[in-house]
């Protein structure tokens, strides 16, 4: 769809999602948006290399396969691999895992040889790779433990623990 088919301003009500005019009725984006899955893509400059990473050091193998993308799923959820021209800024976590026992995840993955962020920033300090992070949200918990490595392609992916 052209740029010039969407509306230039969201029509907002009161209380209300915005509506966008796309070549005939109006759609309320929250409505079509709400049941969707979510799902995550990673840029990969080298799919061979990002595969290798994954199934080495993570244990993952990819449920499937197209030209140019791997597409991973765990439980209900599903991540895709893809090849890029661009590389990852790794400046922010791209992807997290939530698991039970942080502690024995990260020293899994480091018998794998995967490495650690170390981070040390107001608020924010790993010891032994693991920091402890105030706060949560409600439905999840009441802080997490957390942990954070970059992937062969250098992407920025997280392993939190939800404190309960």
């Amino acid at each position: 769809m052209a740029a010039r088919d969407i509306g230039h301003h969201p029509e907002t009500t009161l209380n209300h999602a915005p509506r966008w005019h796309v070549r005939g009725p109006w759609v309320t984006i929250g409505v079509m948006l709400t049941n969707a899955e979510v799902a995550t893509r990673l840029p990969a400059r080298d799919l061979e290399r990002a595969r290798a990473f994954y199934a080495d050091k993570l244990g993952l193998e990819p449920a499937e396969e197209r030209p140019g993308g791997l597409l991973y799923r765990l439980g209900n959820t599903r991540f895709a691999l893809f090849a890029s021209i661009g590389a990852a800024t790794g400046e922010h976590t791209q992807m997290s895992f939530e698991v039970d026992d942080i502690v024995a995840v990260v020293d899994e993955l480091r018998s794998r040889g995967v490495v650690f962020e170390d981070v040390d920033v107001p608020g924010l300090r790993t010891v032994d790779g693991i920091a402890e992070v105030e706060g949560n949200y409600p439905s999840v918990g009441a802080g997490e433990r957390a942990a954070w490595f970059r992937d062969s392609e250098g992407n920025l992916l997280g392993i939190g623990q939800p404190i309960h």
